[in-house]
């Protein structure tokens, strides 16, 4: 049984996501040979200001993009 843990940045609607697990579960089952029954997956949002990059959070880097 595959199992997936999927971490996104905050800010996806419950479409996207949906969309998202079959698109994965169609790849896993093409490539490892199993049912889609057989596929779990966990989707993990991350709030912005919890993410850095270069040592700056997504929020705040948000943020100053928004400024500029």
């Amino acid at each position: 049984m595959p199992l997936v843990q999927i971490r996104l940045l905050e800010g996806r609607t419950q479409e996207q996501k949906e969309a998202m697990f079959a698109a994965v579960t169609e790849a896993i089952c093409s490539t490892v040979d199993c049912q889609p029954g057989d596929v779990r997956i966990e989707a993990i949002d991350m709030p912005r200001n919890q993410y850095a990059v270069g040592g700056v959070s997504v929020a705040r880097r948000d943020a100053k993009a928004a400024g500029s």
